[in-house]
């Protein structure tokens, strides 16, 4: 299992436009159509990934939480699914059913919103403004699989907290870690 860094891109960068389809929807969903009045956290996920599936249950926790408090969640799986067919679009509504993702589960079959987004691991968490201007990228929490530490979300709580308090958000933020993006 390769630990991949997230790629940090500058924070204040403007969050790249897109309509995918939603796995458990059938809709195209675009970027306007689902961000948050006072936020929106884009996530990087996939079915298979060690890392992702260490930490779903806070992942549902986190849209539980903020969305009713104007921070939408989007999550996107940009992997090959030839190469991986259980990352493939039946199989993510089913992850989507079963865990009860309180969040659109996008599929982002070309990678070009990957790309864009400069997503380079699974997890990768972008969180934007009211403006769509990024003001955190980063890790969850400092847990991984097998090392014991508890998974919180403290970290990318703590960014969420302080964009809905208009707070600052600290700019020592930690890459997130997981597998690689499955590129074609």
């Amino acid at each position: 299992m390769a630990r991949i860094p997230s790629t940090m891109i500058p924070l204040g960068t403007r969050a790249p436009e897109f309509t995918l389809p939603d796995t458990v929807s059938g809709k195209e969903l675009s970027l306007n159509d689902i961000k948050g009045e006072k936020g929106t956290l884009v996530m990087f996920i996939c079915n298979h990934c060690p890392f992702v599936i260490h930490v779903n249950e806070q992942l549902v926790q986190l849209g539980n939480d903020y969305q009713p408090n104007g921070i939408n969640l989007i999550a996107i799986n940009s992997n090959d699914v030839k190469n991986y067919p259980e990352d493939n679009p039946e199989k993510m509504t089913l992850v989507a059913k079963k865990l009860g993702y309180p969040f659109p589960y996008l599929f982002d079959d070309t990678q070009e919103v990957a790309k864009a987004y400069d997503a380079a691991c699974t997890p990768d968490f972008f969180l934007f403004d009211a403006e769509m201007r990024l003001v955190y990228r980063g890790q969850l929490d400092g847990a991984r699989p097998g090392n014991d530490v508890p998974i919180t979300g403290v970290d990318l709580r703590e960014a969420m907290d302080a964009l809905l308090y208009g707070e600052e958000i600290t700019q020592d933020q930690k890459p997130s870690m997981g597998c690689s993006i499955k590129w074609r």
